[in-house]
This record gives C-alpha cells, sequence and structure tokens, in this order.
C-alpha cells in the first residue's frame, strides 16, 4: 500500500494512493501500525504533501562505506546521529530554498524509515515490528554552516536545519511491500544528471541494527522518520564540487518506492 498525505477541497488527509487524481481517505484519519482505508469512498487529491508530518527526524551520518570513503572519513563504530529541526520539512514538488548566507547547499538522497509505534530497548529480531513503512527523503546541507565553527557549525544540527531542507515522499509504501529494505538502488539526479547511485546493502548498519541501536538511548516515537544515511555522490565531495541553486531541479529515486522531485529557488 501507498501512504499518502493530501489536501482535498481545504481540509488535510492521510489516505491510500489511487493514481494521481484520486485517493482512498483512512477512516482513523490518521496513519497507525495497521492503517485503515475506506475503500468505499474517493476524494480529489488537490496537492501531495509529504506523506507523514514527523514526531522527530532522526538521521544517521556516514552510514555507506562508499560515502564514508568519498569523504575521507573513518568508518563508525556507532551509528552518528543528529537530528533535523521540524521546519526543515518539505513537500513533494515543492521548492527547496537556497539560503543567501551560503553558497554551499549539498543534495542527500536517502531512504527513510517510518516509525509505526513507540519502539524503546528494541532487539534487532522485533525490529520490523515497529516500522510502518518507508519512503524517499533528500537530507539537503548547507555545509559552511555545517562545518565552519565561526558559523556555528562543528557540530551538524545548525547546517541539517535550514527551512524547508527535508523534502519527504511521495508516499509511504507499507513495509509489506518490500522484504528486504536493504537491498534497494538509491539514486539521485541534479537536473537529470546522475549523482547518485548506490544501494542500501552498503550500508554500515542495516535497518534493524539502526532500530536496535539508537532505541537503547531514546524512544523512538510513533511517527518519527529515520533518515538512513547518503550514498556516495554528494556534492561536497566531488572535483570540482557541485552545489545546489537557484534554477535547479533534485530527484531522489529509489528502487520499489518511487521519485521524490524538487526544484531549487532562492530566498
Amino acid at each position: 500500500m501507498r501512504l499518502i498525505r493530501f489536501a482535498s477541497s481545504g481540509k488535510i488527509y492521510y489516505g491510500s494512493f489511487i493514481d494521481s487524481n484520486w485517493a482512498h481517505p483512512l477512516l482513523n484519519d490518521r496513519l497507525d501500525v495497521r492503517p485503515l482505508v475506506d475503500n468505499h469512498r474517493t476524494l480529489k487529491i488537490d496537492k501531495l504533501l509529504a506523506p507523514i508530518v514527523p514526531t522527530d527526524i532522526l538521521c544517521i551520518g556516514l552510514n555507506y562505506r562508499e560515502h564514508a570513503k568519498e569523504t575521507g572519513s573513518p568508518i563508525p563504530v556507532n551509528p552518528m546521529l543528529f537530528i533535523k529541526a521540524s521546519g526543515t520539512l518539505n513537500n513533494p514538488g515543492d521548492a527547496i530554498v537556497a539560503p543567501s548566507v551560503s553558497t554551499q547547499i549539498d543534495y542527500e538522497a536517502e531512504f527513510a524509515v517510518v516509525i509505526a509505534k513507540d519502539a524503546k530497548n528494541v532487539s534487532r529480531e522485533n525490529a520490523f515490528d515497529y516500522i510502518l513503512g518507508y519512503t524517499c527523503a533528500n537530507d539537503v546541507s548547507v555545509r559552511d554552516w555545517q562545518k565552519d565553527k565561526s558559523l556555528g557549525g562543528g557540530q551538524f544540527a545548525r547546517g541539517k536545519s535550514f527551512d524547508t531542507h527535508c523534502p519527504l515522499g511521495p508516499w509511504i509504501v507499507t513495509k509489506d511491500e518490500i522484504e528486504n529494505p536493504n537491498a534497494l538502488q538509491v539514486r539521485g539526479y541534479l537536473n537529470d544528471e546522475a549523482m547518485q547511485d548506490g544501494n542500501t546493502s552498503d550500508m554500515i548498519f542495516d535497518v534493524p541494527t539502526l532500530i536496535e541501536n539508537l532505541s537503547r538511548t531514546m524512544t523512538l516515537r510513533a511517527g518519527a522518520v529515520l533518515l538512513t544515511g547518503t550514498p556516495h555522490g554528494v556534492g561536497v565531495a566531488r572535483n570540482p564540487q557541485v552545489w545546489l541553486k537557484a534554477g535547479d531541479k533534485f530527484v531522489v529515486e529509489i528502487e520499489k518506492i518511487g521519485r521524490l522531485e524538487n526544484p531549487v529557488v532562492g530566498d
């Protein structure tokens, strides 16, 4: 099932995607472990929104071996966690704002996991019981504000938390549709040119390991979205470096999920 959040006749609904124009609304009007679909009613999709408003946006840095190599970083011993602010959330098709305070805006195509119910001290073996499904994400990163201590960098939060810098979508594919989340191709296209082409099998910490590890020290709340890292090919690691700018378009494409497209505009 493809679960969406959408606007229809001035109201916002959760629903099951039928096609680009129509959806079945959920009976319980919210996402749950077992979403209940009203198959007897259809609503017109006026606008497709990010498929969930996350309770938390949790992100893992340097979780692909090839990405760690391209940045010259050692392979992490434990998952490297950082958190994006809620204001980063962005819809499919809406603009990523390139802030005028930086020219170092980078893209990161990511496979994202949506948590279905509160998870605390969850074993690897039981991790999938806590997953609702999967979606596409773009962990847009303002590199100088991420790294330059004079700008408040040296830690990730500032450079990862600019408004509009976490597009999600276009939908959540429920976990029953994807047998192995660590065997999916992840691609990123800048103006139709392939920049990233990796596979979730390259993850250092796979999905159940991430849930086990993170839930030891924090509750993964129902509705949290976990961005699991990005494959190699990011702009900062290229020679010459490549940055997003007004007029660009970036596409995240993940096997068995779909395409997340966003234009870039100036502020």
